[in-house]
């Protein structure tokens, strides 16, 4: 009895597989194929970006409030993410604070991306002319439309030309930056103006300086989007944490599982020192405080 009932599931399972066949050629789905083609070529992104609200950001820095790059890599080991998210050491602090650790970063990640151009140099021109020039490629192919998304908290995380004379970043902007929440700029490229980024105790990493200007040498190609930095994929709305060890990128996902732990190695570690800063009579600093 149970034989001729698994024949009438196989030819019901065989009706249904041709008649899917059948329906790959039907006009219906060669349109939905053909759009989906016309989507692809026409770019598609595949890894979405989380929306968080600024609360939800402020409920999160709170958590890494004072928390050392060290304390987070441990949090992140704890957490099951050994060795990720541990941007590469040759992208370091453009200066430091070794008093009150001014150039320490605890942030959100909001990101940019610049590529070299494939469009020609503006070329030589007379003063005027080649102002011009310069700001229509400012304001056309090298702008900066991520500036409304930086509020209290945001890090900029710009993923530029690597190798290039393209300071993207420089005193005037980064100010501006930070006039709007910035608490700090990461790069896996480059920024020029650097004395005066220095003097202006904005906290930045980067790879090293790049002195030309933006025309003639990259162009934006998102915003918001995962970038890459150091090895590193960052998500917008990812943790950056960054001081004299270097950066250091917390997946949102993993943010307080790592906090919490992280918390409890910064505070056995403070109150180890503390113990051998009074044996040796060494006056207390902030790093023990």
């Amino acid at each position: 009895m149970t034989a001729p009932r698994r024949c009438r599931v196989s030819t019901a399972a065989a009706i249904v597989a041709a008649a899917f066949v059948l329906s790959l050629g039907s006009p219906a789905h060669a349109g939905g194929k053909e759009k989906a083609m016309d989507e692809l070529r026409a770019g598609k992104n595949f890894i979405p970006t989380p929306v968080h609200t600024e609360e939800e950001d402020q409920q999160v820095l709170k958590l890494f409030a004072g928390l050392r790059v060290a304390d987070v890599c441990d949090g992140m080991d704890k957490a099951g993410l050994q060795d990720l998210g541990l941007v590469a050491p040759d992208i370091r602090p453009l200066w430091r604070d070794t008093k009150e650790f001014k150039h320490r970063i605890a942030g959100i990640a909001v990101t940019a991306r610049y590529v070299p151009t494939n469009k020609p140099p503006i070329g030589r021109l007379e003063a005027e002319a080649f102002d011009r020039a310069a700001g229509a490629w400012y304001g056309q192919l090298s702008p900066e439309p991520f500036v409304p998304l930086l509020r209290k908290g945001s890090v900029l995380v710009i993923e530029g030309t690597e190798g290039a004379e393209a300071g993207t970043i420089g005193s005037n902007n980064i100010l501006g930056w930070v006039a709007k929440g910035c608490v700090g700029v990461v790069t896996n490229a480059t920024a020029r103006d650097t004395d005066e980024i220095a003097a202006q105790g904005v906290p930045l990493y980067f790879r090293h300086p790049g002195r030309g200007i933006r025309p003639g040498r990259n162009e934006i190609e998102s915003v918001n989007r995962p970038v890459v930095i150091g090895g590193v994929t960052v998500i917008p709305g990812d943790v950056v944490v960054a001081d004299g060890d270097g950066v250091i990128i917390v997946p949102r996902r993993a943010a307080e599982e790592v906090a919490l732990y992280a918390r409890k190695v910064l505070e056995g570690d403070k109150a180890g020192r503390r113990r051998l800063y009074e044996r040796l009579g060494l006056p207390p600093d902030e790093s023990v405080k």
